[in-house]
């Protein structure tokens, strides 16, 4: 998965990497280089006491290194562009992909798991292809470079290798086959202490009201706890890396003193050769040891990998239409035919058979007992999701055929959950409707019986709101979300559950303004709330995901005993009458 996510992410960045490559290669041979410049200058200048020898070599020696110096800068520079261009387009990506799923993609990932994986995962990949393109790229190169070097030396020297290599090789391999699982289970378990924080943040209210604070607390350390565990376990394994190369080093360089100190009283070596030997095995070492720090970021990259691709190859179950309608056949009305939706590989379905017409200048109410399909009907129409079976039609076009654009500016959905974004009153009023004017807002918020509170307000309009609406009550966010909903002015308004933390003097207030305001428009309201939809046009009652009733409400009175029983839960029978 992480070669796959390379290769497509990379491609637009060939000309850069080339160059990199290029000046990684130059910098390394200077390197190579410079050992063997060291060993003639002790050959032949030092121990000849030639001081014209010493300079004229020591000036190559210098140009080298600044060729070294100025190819590095240039090679960390292209990397380090490279690396944060591919983890801004990963991020791009899979942002873009979770824009598109639907409910039901987002419900099979969760929010804590795709934060993590468009920040966390993303950063672990952008790490490993920086390091890939400053210490990876060189490695093999002075690996390679340094071993061919080193035969130039001294070849009965040369042997030491063939026994270091190997050894640091399978050392490393060892070590790195049981990281990778342990980076898997990390990243899972870093899921799970995001699900549990975000969790006890949102739900800080509630934590506080029943006194749950050491369970909380006991909970996010038990998360906590698991986490830090399977970080000791890989920990343990990256520190005992270390010692087992440096441990092989020092023997490794043991050896070559203990050999190249007899080659040279046999005369068979000269002293420089074995200065320029053992830099060069350190060089050698040098490169292993970074391709060890590249392999212990590996296995958790590549887990990374594949979680950012399994969201990136996830398909949204609500696909854009490829030739969309842009054009409605009758303004305003709304119409579902045998509409089924099924979870996958649900037994039952959560709505079946359902049919209902909803028409310009009429408020349909729907009604029906908790976990009855109400929201999930409503969430059919603006594509939440996709209706599984029949038709979902507004302005006589299917749903799944009619653009995305006209969509949007035909349905109009407050759902039950409003949510606010951080900014002022009005960045979150012009949501819908970027060009909306003051006097259109005022309007909206006076319908919304929001005007006063806002007014109120330090800064009227320009009041800060902050991320999710958290400084303004449950009612005052329901008539923000409805006068944001009013602003632009949809021909069908979805209701769900808008008013139930309204009081009633406002929840009736809100809907004699809202009935004349909405007057040539379609509205759907989903209610609890008997008082909020018995003078409707038109009430549907859903049990169990059917529809059991239609009509006015003194008929599903006098004929539908689900009506009859939700009504008489909360009315007395002289008030429901």
């Amino acid at each position: 998965m992480l070669i796959r996510l390379l290769r497509a992410r990379l491609g637009p960045y060939k000309k850069p990497i080339a160059l990199l490559v290029l000046l990684q290669l130059l910098q390394t041979s200077a390197t190579l280089y410079l050992p063997t410049l060291n060993a003639d200058i002790i050959d032949n200048g030092v121990v000849t006491g030639d001081t014209g020898y010493i300079l004229e070599f020591g000036g190559i020696m210098i140009a080298v290194s600044v060729v070294q110096v100025v190819c590095n800068i240039g090679a960390v520079y292209y990397g380090a562009r490279t690396a944060a261009a591919l983890g801004r387009d990963v991020r791009a990506a899979v942002f873009d992909r979770v824009q598109s799923f639907s409910a039901r993609e987002l419900g099979q990932f969760g929010a804590p798991s795709l934060i993590t994986r468009t920040t966390n995962d993303v950063q672990q990949v952008q790490m490993l292809v920086l390091m890939g393109f400053t210490l990876m790229v060189s490695a093999p190169i002075m690996c390679v470079g340094g071993i061919v070097m080193a035969l130039g030396q001294d070849v009965p020297l040369s042997g030491v290798l063939l026994a270091v290599v190997p050894v640091l090789g399978i050392s490393v391999s060892l070590i790195v086959r049981r990281m990778r699982p342990l980076f898997r289970t990390m990243q899972e378990r870093l899921d799970t202490v995001n699900q549990v924080l975000r969790e006890q943040i949102t739900g800080n209210r509630v934590i506080r009201a029943f006194v749950r604070d050491e369970y909380e607390k006991g909970r996010f350390r038990e998360a906590n706890t698991a986490l830090t565990d399977v970080s000791l376990s890989s920990g343990r394994l990256m520190a005992l890396m270390f010692p087992i190369v440096m441990t092989v080093v020092n023997v490794s360089s043991i050896a070559v003193v203990w050999f190249g100190a007899h080659r040279i009283d046999d005369g068979a070596m000269e002293i420089g050769a074995l200065t320029a030997f053992l830099a060069y095995l350190m060089q050698i070492v040098m490169a292993v040891m970074m391709a060890t720090f590249m392999f212990m970021m590996v296995p958790r990259a590549e887990v990374c990998a594949e979680r950012i691709e399994e969201v990136l190859d996830t398909a949204s179950s609500v696909v854009p239409p490829e030739n969309p309608v842009r054009e409605l056949r009758s303004h305003g009305q709304l119409e579902l035919r045998g509409a089924e939706f099924r979870y996958p590989g649900a037994e039952e379905p959560v709505l079946r058979d359902i049919d209902l017409v909803a028409r310009p200048g009429e408020t349909t109410a729907i009604i029906g007992s908790t976990g009855s399909g109400k929201s999930t009907l409503l969430g059919l129409v603006p594509r939440l999701f996709d209706a599984t079976a029949g038709e979902v039609l507004v302005g006589g076009v299917d749903v799944r055929t009619l653009d995305p654009v006209l969509m949007a500016k035909t349905v109009s959905l407050v759902p039950q959950k409003p949510y606010l974004f951080s900014g002022t009153v009005a960045t979150n009023l012009r949501y819908g409707k970027p060009d909306a004017t003051n006097e259109e807002l005022w309007h909206a918020l006076e319908v919304a019986q929001a005007r006063e509170f806002v007014e109120r307000l330090d800064g009227g309009l320009n009041a800060p709101v902050s991320q999710g609406g958290t400084n303004v009550s449950g009612g005052q966010r329901q008539r923000l979300a409805i006068a944001r909903t009013l602003v632009r002015r949809p021909e069908i308004y979805l209701f769900d559950d808008s008013f139930s933390a309204l009081d009633y003097t406002t929840d009736a207030a809100l809907r004699a303004a809202l009935g004349r305001e909405t007057a040539d428009a379609t509205v759907v309201i989903v209610a609890q709330r008997v008082s909020t939809i018995r003078d409707a046009d038109r009430i549907v009652v859903l049990d169990e995901g059917r529809v059991v009733g239609r009509g006015r409400h003194h008929e599903l009175m006098e004929g539908n005993e689900t009506y009859r029983e939700i009504v008489l839960s909360q009315l007395t029978e002289a008030e429901a009458a």
